[in-house]
């Protein structure tokens, strides 16, 4: 059965651990008398007083004689722990002045020769004020803090990917719809300068048989306009078709089209003994502007180009050797000095791209392809690989067919500027259509410049095999690796000339 008895009081461990009166008062008195025994202390707590009874009680019942009398502080036979049922329970009276404070009784715990046993945690009122770690309330605090910790960064985390998917997604759309954005909320960007910004020079040719269109991209390349169709709309706007003059004219940078127009009509705008010449133009093409920018007869020029070894060329025909450049000539320039002068500068560009002598006919024809298929200089490097891969013998994709439209256009006389071919034309058999004969057509295709020649040399890497203009009025162009792509690239030029039915470049 338990040594305690079931209803005894947790407040008997605490009056436990109070110090004894008597012992206080022999450590106050070490020096008159001896420490007394456990047996003379007062009782601390029920259990004690308790078991003193029952001591006092069987000494009634048996009384020493005098010869059995103990000493005064002689030990006394130790007493059950429980006295017995019909033995009288008698709680010492206890003085409150013995036990002035709790908090003494606490220290004198800590401090007393012979320190009571620790009742269990949870048990006591001292556990109420106990830290201890392992404490229940405690640990299941720790733990809400703990979940509401996790909590908290989970929602933080949450947050800031829904933030950055909306930053990213915005981005998305602003890039891929910001022009139907700006229409809609009515931010759209003014396509044509303002009026009293023009300033510096600019110089623009027009070639014979240059449409609006033609003009309009001139004069955005030029740094005139504003966009490169600003100058054509104005035209349709205004219902006006005027008749340009080939030539060279002087204009200025950031006009709006209504002042460029108005220059371009301007007889003194026109300047004398100079030729503009722009990349990618034939050799047809650029007689008539040598002709009317130098104030010479074209029939004189036509016939100095009949011979090509008059001027140091090894080839039937001068086709990609008068350069595209800006020239002023003296009033009294010979035709052959002009077109002597052109063939030098070829020459020059050549050699300075490293071309060897021997391959000078072979550099220029690749790299009139190019000035002809590319737009953007990075394409440049690209469409130069793709000739060359092309061109692989190893390669049975192509069998050898480059497959450029230009080279077919420009041997069916179709130069139309157009990035498409019609049927006819793709199977007329000359020896520059590439769609028929394998490898390079027999000479240049138009008067390549200086970074077409150095595209020529300098091929960028890449497994590419075709490429598409998809979007022919900006010039964007993409590049695929398997004819299936290249399927899907034609099928998006299909649908930008679908959506812009008006344009000429289809």
């Amino acid at each position: 059965m338990p040594s305690t008895p079931p209803n005894d009081d947790q407040f008997a461990d605490l009056f436990s651990t109070l110090p004894n009166p008597s012992e206080r008062s022999a450590r106050t008195s070490t020096r008159t008398g001896p420490t007394p025994t456990a047996e003379s202390r007062a009782p601390l707590s029920r259990r004690e007083a308790r078991a003193a009874a029952a001591r006092e009680a069987a000494g009634r019942q048996d009384p020493p004689t005098q010869n059995d009398a103990p000493a005064p502080h002689a030990a006394r036979p130790a007493a059950p722990d429980r006295p017995e049922p019909h033995a009288p329970v008698a709680a010492p009276r206890v003085s409150a002045a013995d036990y002035p404070v709790v908090t003494a009784a606490m220290a004198a715990r800590t401090s007393d020769d012979q320190p009571s046993e620790a009742p269990e945690s949870g048990h006591t009122i001292d556990a109420l004020f106990t830290d201890d770690p392992h404490h229940p309330h405690d640990t299941h605090h720790d733990r809400d803090r703990r979940k509401s910790r996790i909590a908290a960064w989970s929602i933080f985390a949450m947050v800031l990917a829904i933030l950055g998917g909306l930053v990213f997604g915005g981005f998305w759309v602003w890039n891929t719809y910001e022009e139907p954005i700006r229409e809609l909320f009515g931010w759209t960007e003014p396509k044509d300068y303002e009026p009293g910004l023009a300033e510096g020079e600019a110089t623009v040719t027009i070639v014979d048989g240059d449409t609006g269109a033609d003009i309009s991209a001139t004069l955005y390349e030029a740094g005139v306009t504003k966009t490169s169709g600003v100058f054509y709309d104005y035209l349709i706007a205004t219902g006006q078709n005027p008749d340009f003059q080939p030539g060279v004219f002087a204009l200025q940078q950031t006009m709006t089209a209504a002042a460029a127009l108005e220059m371009l009509m301007d007889p003194a705008s026109k300047l004398e003994n100079t030729a503009q010449l722009r990349e990618g133009l034939t050799v047809a093409q650029t007689l008539p502007l040598l002709a009317d920018g130098i104030g010479l007869p074209i029939e004189e020029f036509e016939a100095a180009v009949q011979d090509p070894s008059a001027y140091g060329v090894d080839a039937d025909s001068l086709e990609g050797w008068l350069f595209p450049a800006t020239y002023t000539f003296n009033p009294d320039a010979t035709v052959q000095q002009v077109i002597q002068t052109l063939v030098d500068r070829t020459v020059e560009s050549l050699d300075n791209a490293g071309v060897p002598a021997d391959r000078r006919h072979e550099i220029l024809t690749i790299a009139s392809i190019i000035e002809r298929e590319a737009r953007f200089e990075d394409d440049f490097f690209k469409v130069s690989r793709v000739i060359q891969n092309r061109l692989d013998p190893s390669n049975t994709e192509t069998n050898g067919l480059l497959q450029m439209d230009s080279t077919a256009q420009y041997g069916a006389n179709e130069d139309d500027g157009t990035v498409s071919s019609d049927a006819d034309t793709l199977e007329d058999d000359n020896p520059w259509n590439t769609y028929i004969h394998p490898g390079l057509p027999i000479g240049p295709i138009a008067n390549p410049g200086d970074l077409a020649i150095t595209a020529a040399m300098e091929p960028a890497e890449g497994p590419w095999m075709y490429f598409v203009t998809v979007n022919p009025s900006s010039g964007e162009t993409e590049f695929a690796e398997t004819h299936a792509e290249h399927e899907q690239l034609v099928e998006k030029w299909r649908q930008w000339c679908s959506d812009n039915p008006d344009n000429g470049d289809c």
